[in-house]
Order: C-alpha cells, then sequence, then structure tokens
C-alpha cells in the first residue's frame, strides 16, 4: 500500500512530436502510450526502456483526439481532415479510414466492449458507428453549434455530448433521444466524461471551473474552483474517488471527489497543459502540453488507501517536492486537506430569506448524502471458488463494514461542512436585515 507522505512522482518523459499534444491514452496492457497531436501525427510510446517510438503519418491536419481500443488491438484518431483512422499499433502502422462528418471531429471514443465508436463534430453532429466494418449506424443532432465531446457510458446506453452551444446533452443510445440539456452560463464544455460507475459526469470548462453532475437526479454536486485558466481535459481515477483534471494554467490538478477538496497542484509542463489520463489500473497517469512533453507520472493512491486517508482527515499538511526527471525539478504542491475546495454546490443563497434555510440544508443535506453514495467505490470483491467460506466472507463483511465506515464520515464531515455554511448565511441574513 503506498504511504500518505508520498506524492505522485514524474517517472518518464517522452519528446517527439513538433507541436501541441491533444489527446493522450494508455493502452490496457501498460506496454504503450498513444498520443495525438496538431502536428498531424499519431504516435506510439512504448513504455519498456530502449524501444523506440512509432511515428504514423496519414492525417491530412491536426490531430484532435486518440484512444485505445479496450482490448488494446486498435488504436482510433479524430483529426481537423474530417477523417477517423483505425490504427494497428504495431511497427507497420497500417489504418483504414473513416471519412465520417463534414466538419473538424474533435472527439472520438470506443465503447467500453470495443464493438461501438462515437464521434463529435464540428460540423453539430454525434455519430456513432461499428468498428468491425466501420459502419455508419445512426446520428445524433440536436446541438446548434460545434460539439467538442462525446462519451459512452460504462454500460454503453447512454452518450453524453458537450457542445459550444453551451449545453451538456445526455442520450438514450437505444431509442436515439435526447433525456436532458444541462446548461452552461459561465463559457463552453471543453471536455465532458462519464464516473466510472455511470451515475454522474464531469464537465471542464473554458471559465476555468470544473462541474460534476448526478445525471439520476440532474443535480449539480461538485463545483471546483481550483484553476486560473481554462480546464482542458479531465479523467476519472478507475476507483471513481479521484479526478485529475488539465488546464491552460499549466497545472495538473488531482481532486478528492469523496470529501470535494484538491489534493494536488502539479507542475512540469511549459504552457498550456492540454489533456491528461489515467491508466486502466489507475497507477499512473499521463499528460501531454502545448510544450510538446508527454510524461508519465506515478499515483501514490489506491482504494485500499482510502479508508485511512479518512481518518487521517484532520491532519493539516503541505509538501513540497521534487519529481524525478533527467530535465529538472518538477515542483509538486500538496494542498493542506483543510484548505482545499469548498464549493461542493452550486446553491444561490442570495434570495434566501431565514424561513427557508431549514428547507435548503434539508434538500443540500440529500444531495450530498446522495453524492457520497455515488462516488464511493460499487465493486465489492467475489468469493472464489477454492476458497474457504468462512475466511472469504470474513474478508468480504471486513470489506463492508470499511466501506460503511467511509461512507459514514464522509457524510459527516460534509454535513460539518454544510452547518458552518448555514451559520455564515445567518450571519449574512442578520447583517442584511439589521441593515
Amino acid at each position: 500500500m503506498s504511504s500518505l507522505l508520498e506524492d505522485p512522482t514524474l517517472e518518464r518523459h517522452f519528446k517527439g512530436h513538433r507541436d501541441t499534444i491533444t489527446s493522450i491514452d494508455f493502452n490496457s496492457n501498460m506496454k504503450q502510450l498513444a498520443t495525438g497531436s496538431m502536428d498531424s501525427c499519431v504516435m506510439i510510446w512504448n513504455l519498456k526502456p530502449q524501444m523506440r517510438a512509432y511515428r504514423f503519418v496519414g492525417h491530412k491536419d491536426a490531430v484532435l483526439s486518440i484512444q485505445f481500443s479496450p482490448s488494446g488491438h486498435l488504436v482510433a484518431s479524430a483529426s481537423r481532415d474530417k477523417t477517423v483512422r483505425l490504427w494497428v499499433p504495431s511497427v507497420k502502422g497500417e489504418s483504414t479510414v473513416l471519412k465520417a462528418h463534414t466538419g473538424t471531429i474533435r472527439s472520438v471514443q470506443f465503447s467500453s466492449d470495443g464493438q461501438s465508436l462515437v464521434t463529435a463534430s464540428d460540423d453539430k453532429t454525434i455519430k456513432v458507428w461499428t468498428v468491425h466494418r466501420q459502419k455508419f449506424l445512426f446520428s445524433l443532432s440536436q446541438h446548434i453549434n460545434w460539439v467538442r465531446c462525446a462519451k459512452f457510458s460504462p454500460d454503453g446506453r447512454l452518450i453524453v455530448s458537450a457542445s459550444d452551444d453551451k449545453t451538456i446533452k445526455i442520450w438514450d443510445k437505444a431509442t436515439r433521444e435526447c433525456i436532458h440539456s444541462f446548461y452552461e452560463h459561465g463559457g463552453f464544455v471543453n471536455y465532458v466524461d462519464f464516473h466510472p460507475n455511470g451515475t454522474c459526469i464531469a464537465a471542464a470548462g473554458t471559465d476555468n471551473t470544473v462541474k460534476v453532475w448526478d445525471i439520476r437526479t440532474n443535480k449539480l454536486l461538485q463545483h471546483y474552483r481550483v484553476h486560473s485558466a481554462v480546464v482542458n481535459y479531465l479523467s476519472f481515477h478507475p476507483t471513481g474517488n479521484y479526478l485529475i483534471t488539465a488546464s491552460n494554467d499549466s497545472t495538473l490538478k488531482i481532486l478528492d471527489l469523496l470529501e470535494g477538496k484538491l489534493l494536488y497542484t502539479l507542475h512540469g509542463h511549459q504552457g498550456p497543459a492540454t489533456c491528461v489520463v489515467f491508466s486502466c489500473a489507475g497507477d499512473f497517469f499521463a499528460s501531454g502540453g502545448s510544450d510538446e512533453q508527454v510524461m508519465v507520472w506515478k499515483t501514490n493512491f489506491d482504494a485500499a488507501d482510502y479508508g485511512e486517508m479518512l481518518k487521517n482527515q484532520s491532519q493539516t499538511m503541505t509538501v513540497n517536492c521534487t519529481l524525478k526527471s533527467s530535465d529538472g525539478p518538477w515542483s509538486s504542491e500538496r494542498t493542506s486537506r483543510s484548505h482545499a475546495v469548498e464549493q461542493l454546490l452550486e446553491t444561490d443563497f442570495s434570495d434566501t430569506g431565514s424561513t427557508n434555510l431549514n428547507k435548503q440544508r434539508s434538500h443540500s443535506s440529500n444531495i450530498l448524502e446522495s453524492e457520497a453514495k455515488s462516488v464511493l467505490p460499487l465493486n465489492q470483491p467475489h468469493l472464489q471458488e477454492g476458497i474457504g467460506i468462512p475466511s472469504a466472507l470474513a474478508s468480504t463483511l471486513e470489506h463492508i463494514v470499511g466501506q460503511l465506515d467511509v461512507l459514514t464520515q464522509t457524510v459527516t464531515i460534509l454535513e460539518q461542512r454544510l452547518t458552518l455554511t448555514e451559520d455564515k448565511l445567518r450571519e449574512c441574513l442578520d447583517n442584511q436585515q439589521k441593515s
């Protein structure tokens, strides 16, 4: 188990692109990393030392999105040249081409079963394709401006899309209907994705914010104002407990979703950090930037760490360290857990009278409780054949009790924070009445 005193470390860095890196993804086998760039190239970086990278040339304009298939046997890339290419990530670099849209394609993603692709384009449409025959299936076309991002839900039943029309739309893949629209008033959304359990979405905005929405209640759960510039990209940790973001302020931020706090601010890129992604197991993450650098970082947490982290949440510390690099120091700033982001809910209390305060508190408390439940890991260990029933059962019960303890402590922390907010509001209201 990793220690709380350790910080994320920069393990590797690569340079080979000749322009801004726009998208990045790990192969599920952890042997390769794929990147797309404004230089029109796709590069496959071998994570084993001394193995050379592959540069794939084929797109006639900037590559804006890239992803490995779940099996790792294909790489999909989307380009400003209005095509999607499916590459075999080997030395030959063979590819097939889909003439997919009539405008720039900003996003491409495989479904979790690897059978479908979803693309988003400046032609204002989202399209779904089969992977095997590269056959067009259907189009979603209610957006009235460029569509920057489209993603399948983990179970493949829903699609989320973000557009320059300032909406985020949730679509039912089976009926092809838009089932809800979230409206963004502060700016556009550059990137959006589903939480691993499928109940929430997170959006990276041009208004410098990151927002987490519950798609069951259509409520805003968390609102982070931690960046000082446009947020370009985000990635959920596989456990669902953490979110990492990349911004034009040149930093990466690691957010603790259970506590609604900023854990780390990572400095390394010179200029905008344009993309970031966790590995499939969550033990690494990779980032790219306008400095043409690709960085691979090692995380310092896993699912088992989280109970211990909550127990130590009262400890406050700020750690400055030097991350490993052959090209010089990369500073990391670990934020105090007591001074972290308090923007859990975007609730406007400015016109709320004291008579409505308890109602607001009750409503907010329900949302917070829903939030705590929605972001806890859902997976429980399974009993296996050949394992003695008593010990397996004991292990499972111990795990469940631990998760319940985490949930209880989380709700308690959120309730305390809500109480502090209520006290501040009462004070404000009293001052307004006196004046």
